[in-house]
């Protein structure tokens, strides 16, 4: 592996991280007391100083891997990210813009010109462009849509026609391609005139004169094979294929499954388009992951962690009022229980343990849930099933759980009344959750929403309120 290339692990890059830091840090310091001194020849010394330090940068970042300096990156404020920017050779700035988060991406876009923004755009493949074209300034994207050629021109149409979860959407069109009436030995030339094959080829595609994919020829058969051996019988006729309106998500299941490095994708003609590499999916897998969580917690896109104040609050403010809603209705089903927790003051501190234990349990089902649907193992009609089976792990948590919250209620306060409406709440509590759980993502899915968007903030509304609902509703019953 290259220098250039090279892959740091997770605890080398944050040393080198660190090392960035100091370097930003001294750079800016030293250039602060310079700025301070008055003397005949201040501006020289000032510009050797600043040169000195931005060069030791540069050379520090030089070697390192595209997707480590987008980590860097991510991880500096705005000021000092952009002078590491700034140092960046220009015709890895492609690259990196690719690998760093979409915030991060769109700060680096609007501090480059348009010339720059051209030139990075120039050194990436046609598939590669189709995933940074979308936040690129139109004037820049008609420039660089003149200077492809015609062929790149049709495959960046091609890749920029397909919905963003499709196969069509991580497709590669670098592949090699050979005709079964070959000699393997015609083959091993053909190959010997490439100056290096595409990322992860682990097979090359047999296609007739039409295009139309007849089979495949991994390479240790190749290898393995006598040269005079033709191509169509050795191909292999049995693999999995693609086609670009396919799910990306049922793609990487495949991928999963058979433990695939590549796969061919073919139109509805069996025409040969282009091939999915495991890399592809890996990202795709990690993206969904990524924005799993963030719809979990009720955030609506990735978010710099440096942004400016008014942006985080753009993306923080929908879920932020509707729980101060499902607050407002949990302390207005307080309110009507006023009386009650005056005449009996141990309600309002075990009140809270009913709620939470109800919150975290309809979590936990919740994401069970969404990772299933995700998985593509629950069926429609697998409701009923799933209703049944997580109301019983409830009622037996309810059951053990809740009698032992029952007889600590009973041991600290000396009621055994409250211990039993303690029991009994949690109970109900723990069964609401669960049929909350199971029922938010499969409702959302069945409507066609996202089933983890906002699941956590729905279900801890309703776990908070029900459960503040339940237990003060039993202790009035029972205990006044």
């Amino acid at each position: 592996m290259s220098e250039e290339n090279q892959i740091a692990d997770t605890e080398d890059l944050q040393e080198r991280l660190a090392e960035v830091q100091v370097l930003l840090a001294r750079h800016k310091l030293v250039e602060d007391l310079v700025h301070r001194q008055e003397g005949p020849r201040h501006d020289l010394v000032e510009d050797i100083v600043h040169k000195q330090h931005l060069n030791e940068l540069q050379t520090k970042l030089a070697p390192m891997h595209p997707a480590d300096i987008a980590y860097i990156l991510e991880a500096l404020p705005p000021d000092e990210r952009l002078i590491a920017w700034n140092l960046v050779k220009s015709e890895r700035e492609g690259e990196i813009l690719l690998e760093v988060s979409d915030a991060v991406r769109e700060t680096l876009i609007d501090s480059m010109e348009r010339t720059e923004l051209v030139a990075a755009a120039e050194t990436l493949d046609a598939d590669e462009l189709a995933d940074l074209v979308p936040d690129l300034p139109h004037d820049v994207v008609a420039d660089v849509f003149q200077s492809l050629s015609v062929e790149e021109r049709e495959q960046l149409r091609a890749a920029m026609s397909y919905p963003e979860d499709s196969v069509g959407s991580i497709m590669d069109f670098e592949m090699v391609t050979v005709r079964e009436d070959v000699t393997l030995e015609v083959v091993l030339r053909y190959l010997r005139r490439f100056d290096e094959l595409p990322d992860h080829t682990d097979q090359l595609f047999v296609v007739d004169r039409e295009e139309h994919l007849k089979g495949v020829l991994p390479l240790n058969i190749l290898l393995v094979n006598e040269v005079e051996d033709e191509v169509g019988a050795l191909m292999q006729t049995e693999f999995v294929e693609l086609e670009p309106d396919d799910l990306a998500e049922e793609a990487a299941k495949a991928f999963e499954r058979y433990d695939l490095v590549s796969a061919p994708v073919v139109d509805r003609d069996g025409k040969l388009v282009g091939r999915v590499t495991v890399n592809a999916v890996v990202d795709f897998i990690r993206e969904e992951a990524e924005s799993e969580q963030l719809a979990q917690a009720g955030l609506r896109e990735e978010e710099d962690i440096f942004a400016s104040v008014w942006d985080s609050v753009k993306n923080r403010w929908a879920w932020l009022a509707i729980n101060l809603v499902t607050a407002f209705v949990a302390s207005r089903v307080i309110g009507a229980f006023e009386d009650s927790i005056e005449k009996l003051v141990a309600l309002a501190a075990l009140m809270p343990i009913v709620a939470g234990i109800g919150g975290n349990s309809g979590n936990q089902t919740i994401t069970m849930i969404v990772r299933a649907i995700a998985m593509g193992q629950v069926q429609p009609d697998a409701a009923r099933r799933l209703l049944r089976k997580e109301l019983g792990v409830a009622t037996i948590n309810g059951l053990i759980w809740g009698g032992l919250l029952g007889i600590a209620a009973w041991w600290l306060y000396g009621s055994f009344k409250l211990g039993v409406v303690m029991t009994s709440a949690m109970t109900l509590n723990l069964l609401l959750a669960a049929s909350a759980g199971v029922g938010i993502p499969l409702l959302r899915q069945k409507f066609g929403a996202d089933p983890a968007v906002g699941g956590s903030v729905m279900i801890t509304a309703l776990t908070d309120s029900g459960g503040f609902f339940i237990f003060l509703g039993l202790a009035t019953l029972f205990l006044m």
